[in-house]
């Protein structure tokens, strides 16, 4: 399947992740699937701690918010 929209170097830079992202996988897809599966789960927890940890301290009164 070919592209017929241009080329940016933002492109090139995921190219490359991904590129890089296999290589490390040993060029197996299902093992590079797997690694990014795992790695997004890992991120989406730590984002759920971090919304935790901010509506405490939001609802305890430790966080200001800008009142201009």
């Amino acid at each position: 399947m070919t592209s017929t929209k241009p080329q940016s170097e933002d492109d090139d830079g995921l190219e490359a992740a991904v590129d890089q992202a296999i290589a490390a996988c040993g060029g197996d897809m299902r093992a590079t699937i797997r690694a990014l599966v795992v790695a997004n789960e890992f991120l989406e927890s730590e984002i759920s701690e971090l919304m935790k940890a901010v509506s405490r301290a939001y609802s305890r009164g430790r966080f200001r918010t800008y009142s201009g």
